[in-house]
């Protein structure tokens, strides 16, 4: 509790140096969206921090079936209107014309799509990119909306937020060589804060009797649950009682279950839906190994959750995992085609999975939201200072 309570206090003096109280925060969607997923997440444990140091924070998003228009999150204000696509212009019109309140700082949140804040928004502001986008729009988007949005990606967009000097914050090392790389960021306009591990993640429970992976996310094209379907029916040929446990729901359900169908797999692998944080983690503490085959990902928040709970990974070896994984030490980071050899090596090896899962306990002890939320504002802080010059 004292820990907190310093953390808060580190928070206020931040924000009070910089001049900032009122801080508006666009996003494409928001917690409560049926599609949320990690930057969602990160975006609430981050927003709840700084509310709880007294900030006033405002989120603009879009409007999603089963929600309210306007309402109160843990301390901050959260405005949903617009569908997908044209919450981006009537953000910013909402912005400009004033409509939720005068603002000391503006936030976005660029998932894809960018709102082009440094276009049309004075002041401090940031970005929070998690990471490029790129091969993504094709395995969600028809082709020519996937063109649209790769050109506004890779093209258009990057520019603006280039010339304005607009701070950008990703949560990874491998994630921000990617924005310089391939998007032409700066090096020292971009920071990397990673992620936070709530302190409900954590060792309990037993581990399944049998040798158990368990998968979790939406059930999305670039998450690529299908590999893990296929990687664990090889696994099966050595290791003859795995199982596979996918957590999560999403469009792509009827194809997976198609799969497991046609390879005479309903009997060990699983998809359990969407479950409560708490039946999460019990999954997260039954597992023997956690698996991703995901193609992109700004941090594996899965990775590190179920780090937490005392369970190594099996991931691909791609940005935002060599970050979240520590490889070789709280798992193993492979090319996808290689994750089944992995996942039957770490099964079969106890003592290979003993020294994993404690190099996952100790990579996860260094990710609090704390520390997450201190460094994100710092960043603003330093901006607005800069304004104020």
């Amino acid at each position: 509790m004292a820990d907190d309570r310093r953390a808060i206090e580190e928070l206020r003096s931040l924000a009070a140096s910089a001049g900032i109280k009122r801080i508006h925060v666009l996003a494409w969607r928001d917690l409560d969206d049926p599609e949320a997923g990690g930057s969602e997440l990160h975006a609430h444990e981050i927003l709840r921090l700084w509310a709880e140091a007294d900030l006033d924070i405002n989120m603009r998003t879009s409007f999603a079936p089963g929600t309210s228009q306007v309402e109160w999150r843990d301390g901050y204000r959260v405005i949903r209107k617009a569908g997908r696509y044209m919450v981006f212009p009537r953000a910013a019109f909402s912005e400009m014309v004033g409509w939720h309140g005068a603002r000391d700082a503006l936030v976005e949140i660029w998932n894809g799509m960018p709102f082009l804040s440094p276009v049309w928004s004075r002041g401090p502001k940031m970005a929070w990119l998690h990471h490029v986008h790129d091969t993504m729009w094709e395995m969600s988007l028809p082709p020519r909306l996937a063109k649209l949005g790769r050109n506004i990606e890779f093209k258009y967009a990057p520019p603006a937020y280039k010339l304005t000097r607009t701070p950008i914050v990703t949560l990874s090392q491998s994630s921000k060589q990617q924005l310089v790389s391939k998007l032409g960021f700066r090096e020292k306009s971009v920071s990397v804060v990673p992620v936070g591990i709530s302190a409900a993640y954590s060792p309990g429970g037993t581990k399944s009797t049998v040798p158990l992976v368990v998968a979790c996310g939406r059930l999305v094209a670039v998450k690529q649950f299908h590999l893990l379907v296929e990687a664990i029916v090889n696994v099966r040929a050595t290791v003859a009682d795995a199982e596979l446990v996918i957590v999560g729901e999403g469009y792509e359900r009827g194809a997976l279950e198609q799969q497991i169908e046609a390879a005479g797999a309903t009997s060990y692998i699983k998809l359990v839906g969407f479950v409560s944080e708490s039946e999460k983690i019990d999954w997260y503490r039954r597992a023997w190994v956690l698996a991703s085959a995901s193609a992109h990902e700004g941090w594996g928040m899965t990775v590190t959750e179920a780090a937490a709970c005392g369970t190594p990974s099996v991931a691909t070896d791609i940005a935002g995992h060599r970050d979240a994984v520590a490889d070789g030490t709280s798992g193993l980071l492979v090319k996808a085609p290689e994750i089944a050899a992995a996942l039957t090596q770490v099964l079969g090896d106890s003592t290979l999975r003993q020294r994993l899962t404690s190099g996952a306990l100790e990579h996860s002890r260094q990710f609090t939201w704390a520390a997450a939320a201190r460094d994100t504002l710092k960043v603003l802080c330093a901006q607005a200072q800069r304004y104020s010059r």
